[in-house]
């Protein structure tokens, strides 16, 4: 099937899956037994993209959109069935790169159209997913109530683990040992996640004129325009000399036109706050 096709998601944590486990069987669901999943996320991608291998069953290339939001939110989405996966998976990794590989078991379960999806993730922990036809809004609310379903998880298990600020750090910090300053001798680098999972990142390059330099978040921001995006999920910046480099306040106003107030800002390795925290009253037009 390779037609744009939809349905109706939620995802949440799972504190007790052998209880879900029996709600889901006591309320009549069909399971259909245990998937040995490995989806591999590629950058570059418009929405995300991602090989999946699973055993049993066969390989498929899955491109989808998804908005960012906990409640449920329909996908968009199109399978490929793949036929040498070792191949195309070198060819999307030369011409994309790798964002992240997520590994799990998923026990599937079938009630009434919906699939129930109890998933033990590498890295994660356990987790509940449910997945509707997008006119599945009812199925969904009664088996959040019968399964206790709690607080929902906005993104994707792949945003989960790239979310770790390690990866985004480390992003920052390879980009600032290509920083340009050699006036003042103070490198400084940053890197900047979309929801896509994609990492762009920048360094200061200073000017023998002064006003003329641009600061390492204004020079990320430009890659991550460059490509085609226009949200900032996450931030990190780092100094050579400092432990905690805070954004210059031209630079906050820049990262606060395409981030939100509760997007986290990794200062260093040992600090984190927000952009609303960061620059409480950024200018709006509207």
């Amino acid at each position: 099937m390779t037609e744009l096709r939809r349905n109706l998601e939620i995802k949440a944590r799972d504190a007790d899956p052998r209880r879900s486990l029996e709600a889901a069987l006591a309320l009549g669901a069909d399971d259909r037994g245990e998937l040995t999943q490995r989806d591999t996320y590629f950058a570059g991608a418009r929405g995300r993209l991602k090989l999946r291998q699973q055993t049993p069953g066969e390989a498929e290339l899955i491109q989808y959109r998804r908005p960012d939001a906990a409640g449920p939110r329909v996908s968009e989405f199109r399978l490929v069935p793949v036929g040498d996966v070792a191949a195309l998976e070198q060819a999307l990794d030369a011409a994309l790169g790798t964002l992240v590989v997520v590994e799990k078991r998923r026990r599937l379960l079938l009630w009434e159209g919906v699939r129930i999806h109890l998933d033990g993730v590498a890295g994660l922990g356990t987790y509940l997913e449910l997945e509707a036809p997008e006119d599945g809004a009812e199925k969904i609310d009664k088996l959040r109530e019968t399964l206790q379903i709690g607080d929902l998880i906005a993104g994707s298990y792949s945003d989960l683990l790239l979310d770790s600020p390690q990866r985004l750090v480390d992003a920052a910090e390879a980009a600032m040992r290509n920083a340009y300053a050699p006036h003042s001798e103070f490198k400084v680098g940053a890197a900047l996640r979309t929801p896509s999972g994609a990492i762009f990142a920048g360094a200061n390059v200073e000017n023998a004129s002064y006003p003329q330099g641009q600061c390492a978040e204004a020079s990320a921001i430009g890659a991550l325009i460059s490509a085609g995006e226009r949200e900032i999920a996450a931030v990190a910046v780092v100094a050579e000399q400092m432990d905690v480099c805070p954004p210059c306040g031209g630079c906050r106003q820049k990262l606060a036109e395409f981030a939100k107030p509760d997007t986290p800002v990794h200062l260093g390795r040992s600090t984190t706050t927000t952009m609303g925290e960061l620059l409480p009253l950024a200018f709006e037009l509207r």
